[in-house]
């Protein structure tokens, strides 16, 4: 797979149809519209438009097999997923990142394997954390909203 995934922003619909192919492997265009009016009730034209512009970001790719069109992945899925959330956690003040992470984690359910492998990682990055995460919001806002 291809390694743009940090030049790639997907919109919110956008990742309704690459988990459809991530998922898949490769989808034709008709599985992927079934699927998605199903679970979301969109009209073709929506989902034809969303397929296009993941393959005009370099997305998806695209391989014609007679009259159909077959879609595959050009960015991997988990890259896709990290780099999105890391791009949502640097919009935020780096003082309230670590809470808004814990409430993250506290609302969703997480496997024993998740719960286990999140706490090796705190446990790695303890030793070398620092006792408080630098402000990085604007310097005059930085005490009133900090």
């Amino acid at each position: 797979m291809a390694t743009t995934e940090l030049a790639i922003t997907i919109s919110d619909a956008e990742w309704r149809v690459m988990r459809i192919v991530w998922t898949l492997k490769e989808a034709d265009s008709r599985t992927i519209i079934d699927l998605l009016e199903q679970q979301h009730d969109w009209k073709p034209a929506t989902i034809k438009t969303l397929i296009g512009r993941l393959v005009k970001k370099g997305a998806l790719a695209t391989t014609k097999n007679g009259r159909q069109f077959i879609y595959t992945p050009l960015i991997d899925e988990q890259s896709a997923m990290d780099t999105a959330l890391i791009s949502e956690l640097n919009q935020m003040c780096a003082m309230h990142r670590g809470t808004s992470l814990a409430h993250v984690l506290d609302q969703l359910e997480l496997s024993h394997d998740d719960v286990e492998n999140l706490i090796d990682v705190l446990q790695q990055k303890l030793p070398t954390a620092p006792t408080m995460v630098a402000c990085d919001c604007l310097p005059e806002d930085c005490e009133r909203s900090c």
